[in-house]
């Protein structure tokens, strides 16, 4: 019997390098399945009853200018979706200042046309400078519509 002790004293155990992750797999499902049942249950929003009133709304929209520019570099005026009134550079730029200076907050568009020369578009845009507008905007037509 002493040589059985002695032999399994004799003989090390080795130490084992593994880690375990078992139990942190346990641990992060239990995690997932208490984020899984509260999240619905979470309410982010808070209800506010508003008063009512007959107020208007502050934007008040307007009809744009629009500044024709055609493919022989001819300028034309639209005033509140009106008629397009063609005239030359000098006058439409005295006619938008007045419109401008009228109200300050009027929107300006130029429409090119798709064939018109670009440095004639870009005259028309310093023309509109020169009249005092701030914003001048460029319009387009979305693909697949109609040219009006």
């Amino acid at each position: 019997m002493a040589t059985t002790s002695s032999s399994r004293r004799g003989r090390k155990r080795r130490l084992k390098a593994d880690i375990n992750v078992v139990p942190y797999i346990d641990v992060m499902l239990v995690l997932l399945i208490i984020f899984m049942v509260t999240a619905p249950l979470l309410n982010l929003g808070v209800d506010v009853s508003l008063p009512q009133s007959n107020a208007k709304s502050i934007q008040d929209r307007k009809d744009p200018i629009i500044v024709r520019v055609d493919r022989d570099g001819r300028y034309a005026l639209v005033v509140q979706g009106g008629q397009p009134q063609e005239l030359p550079a000098d006058m439409l730029e005295a006619k938008v200042k007045t419109l401008v200076a009228n109200n300050p907050d009027l929107p300006v568009f130029v429409a090119g046309d798709r064939e018109a020369n670009y440095e004639v578009v870009l005259d028309a845009m310093a023309l509109l400078q020169n009249a005092g507008v701030e914003k001048v905007g460029l319009m387009s037509q979305p693909v697949g519509t109609a040219a009006k």
